[in-house]
């Protein structure tokens, strides 16, 4: 890594940056399909409203708890082997379930644990860019790999079409094909950077959960991602039930939305870059209570909804890149890990989000109330970024430099 030469684009490595941003798009892709599947999925199935919104939400709890498992793997085997693995089995459980069918709520549940797998993507992807380059660098590399959440953007523009032609398990089967072509450019160019931590014991892995700042950063990040997540795989359902879309107008529309909230990830991080994370993030945090708070209002056109979702998923994708621009100033040693842990909070922050929206459907009528409780947690975490910021700068901050917190 040549720290010297703080052009962003001479250090580090880039095939490996490129490689890590290709696996974690094909992986967010095929993570999040079953959101723009649900429409269909629920009909085949005969779903409830409570049972559409766990559909949606198992693969990201099942993601949240398989970025720990990965965590753990990165810095003891390394990113790249840890990523290879994980997309091996993610191709291996799509082939079963499209050779043999999904015919139950069960079984559509257990595809969904599987792609679970797809989302514990983050806690490698990170990792295998971060450690390649410097501290002023860290918000834009982890921008440019962490704007692989646009995979989402392909799930919701093709997945619903290409079931109206052939159904949609074989949407499952066909995935395949991006995900195989993927993993022989991933193994081609990804490399392990060559200063990576030597391995711990595993209890010495979670020992930065005796630390607060850790605690701060997965609130912060169940926020941004969890907000951008849940959305990204709810937002189908939401534009069919509410508004009477047909799956692909309503995939169209999420489309937009996501693709909003992942074109501003790596600004976010070059944002935070600039100016500093805890600034970034005030203003996230900010813009996305103000938005979700509107939704839960309950928008008369679709219109209004699509246009006040894309403010919010632009605020949250913001502050996902700035989330990460802190995280390496702060946990360098420990970045395996705590990209697991703060992944982890992140996917439990979307599980919470799309099933939250799920149940208040089923008991209310009405999704609004799982809007505005988000939307208050948003300002939970405006609440404790200006507790801590202070702090931060005066502390760990103070000693970085050509880094901005």
């Amino acid at each position: 890594m040549n720290k010297g030469n703080t052009g962003f684009w001479s250090a580090g490595h880039r095939p490996t940056l490129f490689a890590a941003f290709l696996y974690f798009d094909l992986a967010f892709m095929v993570w999040v399909i079953l959101g723009p599947l649900a429409p269909d999925i629920a009909e085949d199935l005969g779903l409830n409203a409570a049972e559409k919104g766990l559909m949606v939400a198992v693969p990201t709890l099942a993601g949240a708890v398989l970025r720990l498992v990965n965590g753990l793997l990165v810095d003891r085997i390394g990113p790249k082997l840890t990523g290879a693995i994980g997309q091996l089995i993610v191709i291996a459980g799509l082939l079963v379930a499209w050779g043999l069918g999904v015919n139950s709520f069960g079984g559509i549940l257990a595809v969904g644990v599987v792609l679970g797998f797809a989302g514990a993507s983050f806690a490698v992807a990170l990792p295998l860019a971060s450690r390649w380059y410097p501290p002023e660098h860290q918000g834009t590399a982890l921008g440019i790999a962490g704007m692989g959440n646009s995979g989402t953007v392909f799930a919701a523009l093709f997945a619903p079409g290409l079931a109206a032609l052939f159904g949609w398990n074989a949407v499952l089967g066909l995935a395949v094909i991006p995900l195989a072509v993927t993993f022989v450019i991933y193994m081609a160019l990804a490399k392990d950077a060559p200063d990576a931590p030597a391995p711990k014991p595993i209890s010495a892995y979670l020992e930065p959960l005796r630390n607060r700042d850790a605690w701060w950063f997965m609130l912060f990040y169940g926020v941004t991602f969890g907000g951008f997540v849940g959305l990204s795989a709810s937002l189908g359902i939401y534009f069919t039930d509410q508004y009477g879309l047909t799956p692909v107008i309503a995939g169209y529309c999420t489309a937009a939305c996501v693709f909003a909230g992942s074109l501003v990830r790596p600004i976010g991080g070059a944002l935070a870059d600039r100016i500093g994370g805890t600034r970034t993030l005030s203003v996230v945090y900010a813009v996305a209570a103000a938005a979700l708070a509107a939704i839960s209002t309950g928008p008369a056109t679709v219109g209004l909804a699509l246009g006040l979702f894309v403010i919010a998923m632009l605020a949250l994708g913001a502050g996902n890149g700035a989330v990460f621009q802190l995280v390496p100033q702060r946990f360098r040693a420990e970045m395996g890990v705590m990209t697991g842990l703060v992944g982890f909070a992140g996917g439990v922050g979307g599980f919470y989000l799309a099933s939250s929206l799920g149940i208040a459907k089923q008991l209310t009528g009405s999704p609004q109330l799982g809007f505005l409780i988000f939307a208050a947690l948003a300002l939970v975490a405006l609440g404790g970024l200006t507790t801590v910021k202070t702090r931060w700068r005066s502390t760990w901050g103070a000693s970085l430099q050509g880094a901005r917190i």
